[in-house]
């Protein structure tokens, strides 16, 4: 049998703050943006630029954490799995929206909190029904993820 992969890595900063929600369940599901920027020179040496948007999804721990942690404007690396949502509206129009499922979260750049040197800060989730985060620590601090 084949195996498949489905694997995503971006590196961008955020286009808003997140918002968690909880499903009827009491689970917790956490969403933003990340915006990722690419440029290229043309054969003629003209320089061009364009953002890709992301949409990203986090579940459980890494909801709580994402939504605690993440502001707009911050640098972060996502790993996580490409999904395809299909849905119809009110009207009957059928709509599809791809988005990063995020298993893997690490902030970047500086930290905000004056009292901290600059860390980055990671955190995972293994997958969606596998909510559990790993311990991460450093040199200086230990992260509460």
């Amino acid at each position: 049998m084949s195996r498949g992969l489905n694997k995503v890595m971006i590196i961008g900063h955020l286009g808003r703050d997140p918002e968690m929600r909880y499903t009827p369940s009491g689970r917790p599901v956490t969403t933003f943006t990340v915006a990722v920027g690419r440029s290229w020179n043309t054969v003629d040496g003209e320089r061009h630029s364009e953002t890709e948007w992301f949409n990203i999804v986090a579940w459980g721990n890494l909801a709580e954490i994402c939504k605690q942690y993440l502001t707009k404007g911050q640098q972060v690396y996502i790993e996580g799995r490409l999904q395809t949502r299909r849905w119809e509206d009110k009207e009957g129009n059928k709509h599809n929206s791809v988005e990063v499922v995020a298993s893997e979260m690490m902030m970047l750049g500086e930290r905000k909190d004056a009292n901290h040197h600059s860390q980055p800060a990671p955190a995972e989730s293994s997958d969606e029904s596998d909510m559990s985060s790993s311990p991460s620590s450093t040199d200086e601090d230990e992260f509460p993820f």
